[in-house]
């Protein structure tokens, strides 16, 4: 699994892929460089990292790589989660269950009762 601890702006790189589909560093800058007050080799930068870190993709296009996500926010989500998890066995892991449901309370009612549906789902044998 690829090491991946995530900047501010390899997370915002993301989320404009997530949402745009892909882009070249020159693009990504234009989006999200200029409003930060950062250069294009530092907007570059960030998607090499990412695409080191096994979480984009890219083909060259013309002078310049274009990246898209290699995996969804979702799918990133899970990564994220069980690199933590790992690092937890037995009734360490009691804790981390705890901190799911904390945050899902903290998050309203609505959450909670998503988080059971998700539970009982599982339970069931369902996805």
């Amino acid at each position: 699994m690829p090491h991946l601890a995530l900047g501010d702006l390899e997370q915002a790189v993301l989320d404009v892929l997530w949402r745009e589909g892909a882009l070249n560093p020159g693009q990504m800058h234009q989006v999200l460089g200029e409003e930060r007050g950062i250069s294009v080799n530092t907007v570059s930068s960030a998607m090499k990292r990412l695409f080191d870190k096994g979480l984009l993709e890219r083909e060259k296009v013309s002078h310049a790589y274009e990246y898209r996500a290699a995996v969804s926010r979702a799918e990133l989500q899970r990564q994220l989660i069980a690199s933590i998890a790992e690092r937890f066995s037995g009734e360490e892991r009691a804790g981390l269950l705890a901190a799911f449901v904390d945050i899902a309370q903290a998050d309203g009612e609505e959450t909670l009762r998503r988080l059971e549906a998700l539970v009982n789902a599982r339970l069931k044998g369902g996805e």
